[in-house]
């Protein structure tokens, strides 16, 4: 089979295979908004559609809420599982996008031309390279270089309800040897990427309770316990002026960089400034005494993602509420617990509980752990270097900040080993107004992905 005219396929075709994943972006899959049960229905069926036009035995799988999309083609090399999402974040606040976030464009930037649009990055735009790669290599070979299966999922951005039951019930058909995941991104721009961690998760919510009613601050300012007082209280207590996390036994399981691997991420083209000056931020805020690359990818976090009490309109309602409501994460790293943290945490806020106050926690439990990858495996070698011949820049393995559990669940429910390669940059605003996507990242990462389907294959 031949490579090149692989690639030489992908640069002709490059304009049919933007006109594609625009067409992919077009339909609002809003996983987490019920109102949007139909395009992710729309969005399933899309994808059936396309793989089966590749030539791939592709169907639309019902589950208890969004659909999942399986595929499968016979090649001579290995077996490979690709997983990739189909489902986006929801567009607010809409007021703050340039353009309509469901009607991608093309847009000329300072560092190039950029595909924007909900889902661009995260993740339409990082599957579709893996599929447009897998049309050039059909197209000009006639057949693929490996046996594939096709693994997309519609509920990633809310949580995966369906995962795990499905992967059970379908664990055999979805066996391989190995599994490839898109959804990650470059370690700098230009800088190929292979990840050999990532940061686990913990999801928790708190409601502190005071008074039987909101209260009149006339009437009970001062001898009151004001529930809003109370949460900003305890949540300033989870930290310390260093940065570190002041729940007891917080860092139980995590462990400190090894030198080898430390220097590696040091000379990976990580630029600390760009990092920062791209949200606005002048200097690192979290842990003091680690760079902000180890903060990132290798140091545990508790974060606090909203809180919210009392009146919330316009003008002024002069009220003690009865009540003060928290959400929070954790991003895990090492050999952290995600259950015996949730209660350890549980445990500090009843500790900083005043007299008069009590807690409720939400019974909805999310929690997943930090994912080390088998970069001993041949194939991470193989990967590397095509990653490296495709970007003439070598190829660095690196670690994650985020969560993808679904590399979790692969090696727990599958037995499968993970191998995470995406094109992203820092600055496509996932999950955020005007998302974007790099020409350059999506073409490079068709061939890409057709450098490593050739290399797999050898």
């Amino acid at each position: 089979m031949s490579l090149s005219a692989v690639l030489t396929r992908i640069d002709d075709q490059l304009p049919d295979a933007i006109d594609r994943l625009m067409g992919l972006l077009r339909i609002p899959s809003i996983s987490t908004d019920p109102a949007y049960a139909e395009p992710c229905q729309d969005a399933a069926d899309w994808l059936v559609n396309d793989l089966q036009h590749i030539g791939i035995d592709a169907e639309k799988r019902t589950t208890p809420g969004h659909p999942m999309v399986v595929g499968h083609i016979d090649g001579p090399g290995p077996h490979l599982l690709f997983y990739g999402h189909y489902d986006v974040q929801p567009v607010d606040p809409l007021e703050l996008w340039h353009t309509d976030p469901f009607d991608p464009k093309l847009e000329d930037t300072s560092k190039g031309q950029v595909i924007r649009g909900r889902g661009s990055s995260d993740d339409k735009g990082q599957l579709m390279t893996f599929v447009e790669a897998c049309r050039a290599y059909k197209e000009a070979n006639g057949a693929l270089p490996c046996r594939i299966t096709f693994f997309f999922e519609g509920e990633e951005e809310s949580g995966s309800p369906s995962l795990i039951p499905f992967m059970k019930e379908n664990a055999e058909e979805l066996s391989a040897d190995i599994a490839l995941i898109c959804d990650t991104s470059m370690v700098a721009p230009g800088v190929p990427s292979i990840a050999s961690q990532l940061r686990g998760m913990l999801k928790d919510e708190f409601t502190i309770h005071g008074p039987r009613i909101d209260l009149h601050s006339g009437h009970y300012g001062g001898p009151g316990l004001n529930p809003l007082r109370e949460m900003s209280r305890i949540i300033a207590s989870f930290h310390d002026d260093q940065g570190r996390v002041a729940v007891d036994g917080f860092y139980e399981g995590v462990h400190e960089v090894p030198d080898e691997l430390l220097r590696q991420w040091e000379s990976c083209g990580f630029n600390e400034a760009d990092y920062l000056n791209s949200v606005g931020y002048t200097q690192p805020h979290g842990e003091q005494g680690y760079s902000t690359l180890v903060q990132q990818w290798a140091r545990p976090t508790l974060e606090i993602n909203g809180i919210w009490g009392g009146y919330q309109g316009a003008g002024s309602k002069t009220v003690i509420p009865a009540e003060a409501h928290c959400k929070l994460t954790c991003r895990l790293v090492g050999d952290m617990d995600p259950d015996d943290l949730r209660s350890k945490i549980r445990a500090h806020v009843d500790a900083q509980l005043a007299t008069d106050a009590r807690v409720t926690w939400d019974s909805d439990l999310e929690g997943a752990p930090a994912a080390v990858m088998n970069v001993g495996r041949p194939e991470f070698e193989k990967a590397r270097q095509a990653l490296s011949d495709e970007w003439n820049r070598e190829a660095v393995f690196c670690g994650m900040g985020g969560s993808i559990p679904i590399a979790g669940y692969f090696k727990e429910i599958l037995g499968l080993d993970a191998m995470l390669i995406g094109f992203a940059n820092e600055d496509d605003a996932i999950h955020s107004p005007n998302e974007k996507y790099n020409v350059e990242s999506f073409h490079k990462g068709i061939r890409s992905w057709a450098r490593v389907l050739d290399a797999l294959a050898g």
